[in-house]
């Protein structure tokens, strides 16, 4: 049972129970019906995280159907493909990918050959702590297959060699047609046209060359134009790293070099991504060696970091607050600078508002005690699905719902914040 609520709060914490349950395929969440009809890696995360207050049960599930799908060299990918749906149901579907086709992919099972943002570890603890402890003897099996994940991105994938892990597609970032894509994609050969044209033949070509290459670290780190370290997954992966020290303990292995893990990436964040005369976080493209021009909501997710220097949360929480972000809109965070040129209200990672990275921003906001921040993020979130529903995304100015109906990760994601809400004492 969800926990004790009154009013508006029963309501909205019924019709997000009801998405999730809906979306239940027996192992796993669909995304949207219909619209994405397999498992998504970091979708089941944030699902993960929502279930834990409504049906722990299927939280534990949804994480064992999720790490089916990983890979002998610690990769776990994006995608989980459903045996049960047609091979056409989704592009880009397993002929792609041809996981099948490589010696470290799983049998039985097929899957995408990239990986997104490894929120798991953090999803993985905050599960845990949900259920008051009664989930560690999950834990038990499951903290081995979060450290192959991350010895994996530490190994394969920190290509610039300072401790960052770098995208070499932009499917991996969570955002995956952001305005801070543009500069390196614009030096991808598109091949031919082999989808709907422009970047969705570069997404295409990128997956064809790494796959021609077998999927391999040297590939990667050689020849693949495509190699960004991003600031969003990277605090992604800063959180779970702290996230798996804890879980160490819980488990009874040792957390040490999860600290120092820890340790290196925070250093390489601000060594690498903070852009002091901007005042903000930027990507940056290893083929160019410069920082991406451009301003987007992940410039914000290394608020996450718990020892982020107050001066640079300062600066971050000005930027978020000022007239380019949720100053100028009604229903933030928009996930690009209003006053860039590439803002596109309409479009995906280009301008509207989502659920999942306001729960990352409002995160990362009560880390650091932006009681002002995270009250901002809450209620922007909560009147966002009372108005339009648990929808993909939506309009910043309006709030109008957009993209996927009864989106999965919206409704965990609103669970989550009415949980946290309740344990604080304070009603809506």
């Amino acid at each position: 049972m969800g926990p004790r609520l009154t009013g508006d709060e029963t309501a909205l914490w019924a019709a997000a129970a009801r998405v999730l349950d809906a979306n239940w395929t027996g192992a796993a969440t669909v995304p949207s019906p219909g619209l994405y009809p397999h498992q998504w890696s970091w979708d089941s995360a944030f699902v993960g995280m929502g279930l834990a207050h409504h049906r722990p049960d299927r939280a534990r599930t949804e994480f064992q159907s999720l790490f089916r799908g990983q890979w002998a060299t610690g990769l776990l990918p994006h995608i989980v493909f459903s045996s049960t749906e047609p091979r056409d149901a989704y592009f880009p579907g397993p002929e792609l990918w041809r996981s099948v086709e490589q010696p470290a992919a799983p049998r039985g099972v097929l899957t995408s050959a990239l990986a997104q943002p490894p929120l798991h570890a953090l999803a993985a603890l905050r599960m845990a702590r949900a259920s008051g402890g009664a989930d560690r003897t999950f834990l038990v099996p499951l903290y081995p297959c979060l450290v192959a994940q991350h010895a994996y991105l530490a190994r394969d994938r920190d290509i610039g060699g300072s401790g960052l892990v770098s995208l070499c597609h932009p499917w991996e970032s969570g955002l995956d047609d952001s305005p801070a894509w543009d500069p390196p994609l614009a030096a991808v050969d598109p091949r031919g046209r082999t989808y709907h044209g422009g970047d969705q033949d570069r997404y295409v070509a990128l997956v064809a060359g790494m796959r021609a290459a077998g999927y391999r670290a040297e590939y990667l780190r050689d020849d693949h134009p495509f190699v960004v370290e991003d600031p969003l997954f990277n605090a992604v992966y800063l959180a779970s790293t702290h996230a798996l020290a804890e879980l160490a303990d819980l488990t009874g292995a040792d957390p040490r070099p999860h600290r120092e893990a820890a340790e290196r990436i925070h250093g390489a964040l601000l060594d690498r991504l903070w852009d002091e005369s901007a005042g903000c976080f930027r990507a940056r493209d290893l083929r160019t060696g410069r920082l991406i021009p451009e301003t987007t909501v992940a410039g914000f997710a290394p608020l996450l970091d718990p020892e982020l220097p107050a001066k640079i949360v300062r600066a971050l929480a000005d930027l978020l607050l000022s007239a380019r972000f949720a100053g100028a809109t009604g229903y933030p965070v928009p996930t690009c600078d209003v006053q860039s040129a590439a803002f596109d209200r309409g479009t995906y990672s280009r301008g509207p508002t989502w659920v999942n990275t306001n729960w990352l921003l409002w995160s990362g906001a009560c880390a650091h005690d932006l009681g002002g921040v995270a009250d901002l993020l809450f209620g922007s979130t909560v009147r966002l699905v009372r108005q339009s529903g648990f929808r993909e995304f939506y309009d910043p100015f309006d709030g109008s719902g957009q993209g996927g109906h009864d989106f999965s990760w919206s409704a965990a994601l609103l669970l989550d914040l009415l949980a946290a809400r309740r344990s604080a004492g304070r009603a809506l």
